[in-house]
């Protein structure tokens, strides 16, 4: 169902609200630059500084402003079962094509308690699910037999984002959930691996700002032609990790504005503006990507 780069949008915030028009302006220019899907209200679209209206407003405008040229997937993840539900439900209604759902973070439930969660999600409504396995942050790993119980027993969980880090789960996911089940990274420093070893694309920090860059990596991976990939990921490489030099989405967002002077880089509590080191560090790797 999905495949390529896949952007996590960052999203504008000016005088503390949303800046329509530099996020619509955005999601033009990452189509044009050939993102292949949308995700907004993700992690890194600051989902979880944003109240419930305004989150599925944002998504509405990216359905509108994407007006069917490529699918969106919206951030729709919570901790507690009830609230995930009627998230996947208001995801529907703005018009989005599926939904990504971390399992449920901060109660640290059990492989059951994840199964049971996703079962009551997928019995809410049916909306395809992209898995979103982010151990990292949310302390709870869905780990591969759960996974491919999840996948076998319900076929609107279509996908994961897998961003444990772990190459191999990449091959143990496909044996459990079978060759048809969407494997995307969650990380952009080790797509070119996931890639190799089953992948089918990237849900990616990095395309925020490299969006042409970053679809023609993911176009010479799914060509088979990993000597221009490679050559793709030595000049993104710098910048993969520049997205991290700070604390996610500070060095994103002023990594934008140096390529897009209309994105306002202001961030929401408890998110601050990235220091002075972070802000050379990215600067170095958008000029070793020629960028800038």
């Amino acid at each position: 169902m999905f495949s390529g780069s896949i952007p996590a949008l960052a999203t504008p915030f000016r005088n503390g609200m949303v800046d329509e028009d530099a996020f619509r302006a955005f999601v033009d220019w990452q189509i044009d630059q050939g993102s292949a899907a949308l995700v907004p209200c993700g992690t890194t679209g600051e989902a979880a500084t944003m109240p419930k209206d305004e989150h599925f407003r944002v998504v509405r405008l990216c359905v509108e402003q994407a007006a069917a040229r490529v699918p969106v997937i919206a951030g729709a993840g919570s901790n507690d079962t009830r609230v995930a539900c009627e998230n996947i439900r208001a995801a529907k209604e703005a018009g989005a094509d599926a939904v990504l759902m971390v399992p449920p973070y901060y109660n640290r439930p059990g492989q059951e308690g994840i199964f049971r969660h996703f079962e009551a999600v997928v019995e809410s409504c049916d909306l395809p699910i992209v898995l979103y396995n982010v151990p990292g942050r949310t302390v709870t790993d869905i780990e591969v037999a759960t996974m491919g119980r999840l996948a076998n027993a319900f076929p609107s969980i279509v996908a994961v984002k897998d961003a444990t880090g772990i190459l191999s789960r990449v091959s143990a996911q496909r044996a459990a959930c079978g060759p048809d089940f969407c494997q995307l990274s969650g990380n952009d420093e080790t797509a070119i691996g996931f890639m190799a070893t089953g992948g089918k694309g990237c849900v990616s920090v990095t395309a925020n700002v490299a969006p042409r860059l970053c679809a023609e990596f993911q176009a010479a991976c799914a060509a088979g032609d990993y000597s221009l990939a490679l050559d793709y990921q030595d000049r993104l490489f710098a910048l993969h990790l520049a997205m991290f030099a700070d604390a996610s989405p500070g060095p994103v967002k002023y990594a934008i504005s140096r390529v897009r002077p209309d994105f306002p880089t202001e961030l929401r509590l408890p998110m601050v503006e990235p220091n002075d080191a972070a802000k050379r560090v990215v600067d170095a790797a958008l000029e070793a990507a020629g960028l800038i």
